[in-house]
């Protein structure tokens, strides 16, 4: 263990700002594409997106986020290369995190939907190359990450495309809609209940001194759901008036409080990790004195992670949000939810067997599938096109913004 170029506590606070800015950076680009169908479909409003935002975003990182920050932290380099170099590894994490953050800040001010995902990764193979070489790189890491960069919009997509086609045909088509509304939709309720309420009891609950067996699982989530239906019931038969005046669409628009809420969630557990992830690898190091040592991450680390993504949505969301929301196609309630329910539930499964995928990539996926499930010509080729350039850029980005980074602050501390 090499002495450390600076007091642990300064360390830290460094680390902190690092997460915060990366946090900040998450909440501008990949919290406004999470709660960009409902804002883009007028299901609920900017305001109730970052209030919807605050709660849940918080607790789908801290009752679900460990799977997907142990493969940040740990899985695209072995940590293990770097004992004896703590200081190089401390410059390297931070370097990865201001890297990610600036470039997140560029694409959301642009309107650009990127990957925080696809940054955080490319910005700490940037950091690998530039310490170690390329064969230090876990590639077969970044490859199975890479693979599914491919495969969640794709899944998300097809999902989607069904649930739309399925409320289409149950609700959308029948004679009397509203009705069949207020029958049908406690049903998806359910089922958005039970994917959520499945990676929370199995995988979340654990982490707050609740393990539970395989049948208790079962049992909470069941229950879980049933309590969701129950609510989506009331709500729906309680603005049944409302719903025959306004029409179907306006059901919808209920059921989307639930698939936003399942939405943040479903983020929170797979993308907060991008922030704390590399900032826990940070702490670690400084804390424990020694690479590799294992370390929970701290309840303050998952409070900053929190406040910078509120922050981020708050201030810089609204034009990543016009982007997701109004300029791929034209979405109503009944396509936002279907696109919602098929980003939610790719992500939840993905962060249950601990696969950082880009929540991103799936939810544009899955705003693409209602679309071609209304026609190609319902599609903006355009912008498609552009989204799909940012996403090209961002890895190369963070990874030369790395770089840049990183020679800054070992200059800047003599490291």
């Amino acid at each position: 263990m090499e002495n450390l170029f600076l007091d642990p506590t300064i360390i830290l606070l460094i680390a902190a700002f690092a997460g915060f800015f990366m946090a900040f950076g998450i909440g501008a680009n990949d919290v406004a594409n999470a709660m960009g169908t409902s804002v883009g479909s007028k299901a609920i409003t900017f305001k109730q997106a970052i209030f919807i935002a605050a709660i849940f975003e918080f607790l789908g990182a801290y009752l679900a986020g460990g799977e997907v920050t142990s493969t940040i932290r740990k899985g695209i380099v072995s940590p293990d290369l770097y004992v004896g170099q703590e200081n190089i590894f401390i410059i390297g994490m931070m370097s990865a995190l201001f890297a990610a953050a600036t470039w997140l800040l560029i694409a959301s001010s642009r309107g650009w939907p990127v990957s925080t995902t696809h940054s955080i990764v490319g910005s700490i193979v940037g950091f690998v190359i530039i310490s170690m070489g390329f064969a230090a790189v876990s590639w077969g890491k970044v490859g199975t990450i890479a693979a599914s960069w491919v495969v969640s919009p794709a899944v998300s997509g097809t999902m989607a495309f069904c649930i739309f086609l399925s409320a289409k045909k149950l609700i959308l088509d029948r004679r009397d809609p509203e009705q069949a509304a207020v029958s049908l939709i406690p049903f998806y309720g359910f089922f958005v209940a039970v994917i959520i309420g499945l990676v929370t009891a199995r995988k979340g609950l654990k982490h707050v001194g609740l393990p539970l067996t395989d049948n208790e699982v079962v049992l909470v989530t069941i229950g879980f759901g049933i309590l969701v239906t129950i609510v989506t019931a009331i709500l729906l038969n309680l603005n049944k008036e409302k719903i025959r005046e306004y029409g179907v669409e306006s059901a919808f628009a209920i059921l989307m409080i639930v698939t936003a809420s399942a939405m943040a969630f479903a983020h929170g557990s797979n993308d907060v990790a991008n922030a704390i992830g590399p900032m826990s690898a940070i702490i670690s190091v400084a804390s424990e004195g020694a690479i590799g040592a294992k370390a929970a991450v701290s309840p303050w680390v998952l409070l900053i992670g929190g406040a910078g993504i509120v922050f981020g949505l708050a201030m810089l969301g609204g034009r990543v949000i016009k982007t997701v929301g109004s300029k791929i196609t034209h979405l109503t309630p009944s396509l936002g939810f279907s696109a919602e329910m098929a980003a939610a539930s790719t992500v939840v499964a993905a962060t249950y067997i601990g696969f950082p995928i880009s929540t991103t990539h799936t939810l544009v996926g899955a705003v693409i599938g209602v679309g071609l499930a209304k026609g190609v010509s319902h599609l903006d080729l355009g912008s498609i096109g552009r989204i799909i350039l940012s996403w090209l850029v961002t890895i190369p980005a963070g990874a030369t913004l790395t770089i840049i980074f990183y020679f800054l602050l070992r200059f800047v501390f003599g490291v």
